[in-house]
């Protein structure tokens, strides 16, 4: 099935998604994709923030747009595997028992299922600015729609002793 489809099945629908993409077999480089992916997407969402930057404090924006795609593309994958590791860890102390791949996939696919608000999140700063109450309400629904979905993806994850690693 389309990325894109799982991802709208991803609102509807968290750990049934994620027990789908733990069902396809156990493929680091679809994992890695999804980070990738979701970090591109969340730079690309960083992109109009960066503009208004540049036009209202007058900074440069070819240079502010190098260090994000840098930090998304470079630093924020090494971030997100450490992440994964302390999620497994809390997972473990709260009688969970996902795998390794597991729990990288429940965060990772979470960072991809969130992108469209991020995108619209990066829309209202670009627009609005940081600062606006609407601003802020729509990076708190993002955050609080990025940690529910992998909350649910390590639940579905601990369910699935078959995708076992060491």
């Amino acid at each position: 099935m389309p990325v894109s489809s799982d991802i709208v099945r991803t609102y509807r629908g968290p750990r049934r998604v994620v027990r789908d993409l733990l069902s396809m077999g156990q493929r680091e480089d679809r994992a890695i994709m999804w980070l990738m992916f979701g970090c591109l997407i969340v730079f690309i969402s960083r992109l109009p923030a960066l503009q208004r930057e540049a036009v209202m404090a007058e900074g440069d924006f070819t240079r502010d747009a190098a260090y994000a795609f840098f930090g998304l593309m470079m630093l924020a994958p090494l971030l997100f595997y450490a992440l994964a590791f302390v999620g497994r860890g809390i997972a473990y102390l709260l009688r969970g028992r996902p795998s390794g791949y597991g729990s990288r996939v429940a965060l990772f696919w979470a960072w991809l299922a969130a992108t469209p608000v991020a995108l619209f999140y990066g829309l209202l700063v670009g627009l609005n600015g940081p600062e606006a109450p609407a601003t802020q309400a729509i990076g708190g629904i993002w955050l609080l729609v990025w940690l529910l979905f992998w909350v649910f993806g390590l639940i579905e994850a601990s369910k699935g002793a078959d995708h076992a690693d060491p």
